[in-house]
């Protein structure tokens, strides 16, 4: 991700400034939705650069070394490299983002990754996911911990009684949710976020990342989501340094419209490995 946020001195005054115009929010939102995607090798070309910006995540319950590990090869591997050969992009180093697990699974991700000769990184949730309720202390310990086992990325979860209050914090990626909520990753609260980090650019030089996360399962909405990032924040933000895309079974989408690119057909769904 993007070099650390140094921060700068608190202007309240500056925040209590913000106002959102819901109507034009919600007409932004819906332009950005209603805009024509290119079609066959623009289409794929955009849609693996969409791969390449998916954390590739498992936050289950019953996770386990075994699917970590699955998970991790897929991340290696988004895309059967038959599909990627019939485009020429098999050479390209095309992979994930990054893989993303809860802190007791960084080691297995670690070792996998490591095994498969893979210097992808894994990121961890934290501090209490995804309530962020949790004793400070215990937080800090659990980020620690999962540095200590190799991630090398932490997706933190705020304690939103602190931001309700008015006790601000800097951050170097903002992220829409934590994808286990009811409502998670929409249009108009994406384009507000990301107006704020346009702001907070224009006015101090750094460039703060984005990560929609939650409900984002289809390849079509990946393009929406990249079409935003262009319109609202330009190219730089098109890349896995200032852009990620929080998502478990969109990656199986876009290979199955990458598949019928290069075939002509929709795979049957033994045809395609799972994440």
């Amino acid at each position: 991700m993007s070099a650390r946020n140094p921060g700068i001195d608190l202007d309240l005054e500056w925040v209590s400034k913000v106002k959102v115009n819901t109507q034009a929010v919600l007409k932004r939102a819906q332009q950005i939705q209603g805009r024509k995607v290119g079609k066959k090798q623009w289409q794929a070309a955009w849609l693996l650069k969409a791969v390449t910006c998916i954390d590739l995540t498992t936050l289950a319950g019953d996770d386990t070394p075994s699917n970590v590990h699955r998970l991790c090869l897929k991340a290696t591997q988004p895309v059967r490299h038959d599909l990627l050969k019939s485009m020429d992009m098999h050479d390209k180093g095309i992979t994930t983002a990054a893989v993303c697990v809860y802190p007791s699974r960084v080691a297995d991700a670690v070792k996998s990754l490591k095994a498969a000769n893979s210097s992808l990184p894994v990121a961890s949730v934290a501090t209490g996911f995804p309530a962020g309720q949790t004793p400070l202390r215990t937080r800090l310990e659990e980020v620690r911990m999962a540095v200590e086992d190799g991630a090398t990325e932490i997706d933190i979860v705020i304690n939103r009684t602190m931001a309700i209050t008015g006790q601000w914090a800097g951050s170097d990626f903002i992220k829409t949710s934590t994808g286990k909520e009811s409502v998670n990753a929409t249009y108009p609260v994406a384009i507000v976020m990301v107006r704020a980090i346009r702001d907070y650019y224009l006015r101090t030089g750094h460039k703060v990342g984005f990560k929609p996360a939650g409900g984002i399962r289809t390849a079509q909405e990946s393009l929406v989501w990249l079409a935003l990032m262009k319109e609202e924040l330009g190219n730089e933000w098109l890349s896995p340094h200032l852009f990620r895309l929080g998502a478990s079974s969109l990656l199986a989408d876009i290979e199955r419209q990458i598949y019928h690119f290069v075939t002509g057909r929709y795979a049957a769904y033994h045809e395609l490995p799972m994440a």
